[in-house]
């Protein structure tokens, strides 16, 4: 049986946590998810107070249907454990884990959450940004299949990866494509989300467009981004084409044909579609549907 289709995360908007005016346009923006940066962004003098931020925005949390996660500092960090033990309390979606390694990693961060009463509603996503987390990702993809562990998405760090193991990041990514296919790979095996690394280049729309379409044809299921021009961009890439949506619904109403019903195979339009392709359809035409709620 397939599962639901995980809510739409085609674009997942880095916000620092101490940048008020970023903060205060967000109700304009389309994004599918925004991630609050406590970690990068923020310089240590200033973690606590871009924490304090954070939990007031969260005590008011705007009404709709996207999803706000706040990336926390990394737990070995001086400030990772009081991020997350704070983060519990918020009226959050889930919390990003960064320089993660292992799958304890993971685990740790959930003994936390549970620890301080967080909700079931909140998930864990985690950062493949570390030469020890790709070589470790099998392995932590499959905490996926294992609601008790909160893990839903995993998101491609590629800058970091690339410093730290002296790859060449180059706009083709071409040394870096035997790793994201990998990563791709393991998420699908725990049933999991895998979003795209951040483009560092937002002037140039055209080839943000092209790698964008190049990830979904990947099979990533989004992207992160760090500017608001790149939202619309990464949203068209990972959504359902519109040729994909006629086929979907062709596939759907060939199998509901009273002569179809018993029938594991059938013919279409001189194609043979299986059952398997009616559960692809379905799922299709599922997600469609809530990227049309989250426009609402």
């Amino acid at each position: 049986m397939s599962h639901s289709p995980s809510r739409p995360r085609r674009s997942a908007l880095f916000v620092p946590a101490t940048n008020e005016k970023a903060i205060a346009k967000l109700p304009q923006l389309g994004c599918d998810a925004v991630i609050f940066d406590l970690e990068d962004a923020v310089l240590p003098e200033h973690k606590a107070v871009a924490r304090d931020r954070l939990a007031g925005f969260f005590a008011e949390r705007p009404a709709g249907h996207r999803e706000f996660l706040v990336r926390i500092n990394s737990l070995a960090s001086p400030w990772g454990v009081e991020d997350l033990t704070a983060a519990s309390g918020w009226a959050i979606d889930g919390v990003l884990l960064p320089k993660i390694a292992t799958p304890r990693d993971i685990i740790e961060a959930g003994d936390v959450l549970d620890d301080n009463d967080a909700p079931d509603s909140v998930r864990l996503w985690a950062m493949i940004e570390t030469p020890r987390a790709l070589v470790n990702i099998a392995a932590i993809a499959e905490l996926g299949r294992d609601p008790a562990a909160r893990l839903a998405c995993l998101v491609a760090g590629l800058n970091d990866l690339a410093k730290d193991t002296g790859v060449m990041l180059t706009p083709d990514r071409r040394y870096l494509q035997a790793w994201l296919m990998q990563m791709v790979l393991a998420a699908r095996a725990g049933g999991v989300d895998m979003l795209d690394s951040v483009s560092n280049d937002f002037r140039d729309l055209d080839a943000f467009s092209g790698g964008c379409r190049e990830a979904a044809a990947m099979g990533f299921s989004g992207k992160t981004v760090i500017h608001p021009a790149q939202i619309g961009p990464a949203n068209e890439a990972f959504s359902p084409s519109a040729e994909a949506l006629a086929e979907a619904r062709a596939v759907v109403e060939a199998f509901a044909l009273p002569g179809n019903a018993g029938r594991g195979v059938i013919s279409l339009e001189g194609k043979m579609v299986e059952r398997l392709h009616l559960a692809q359809s379905e799922k299709l035409l599922a997600r469609a549907a809530m990227i049309e709620k989250l426009k609402n």
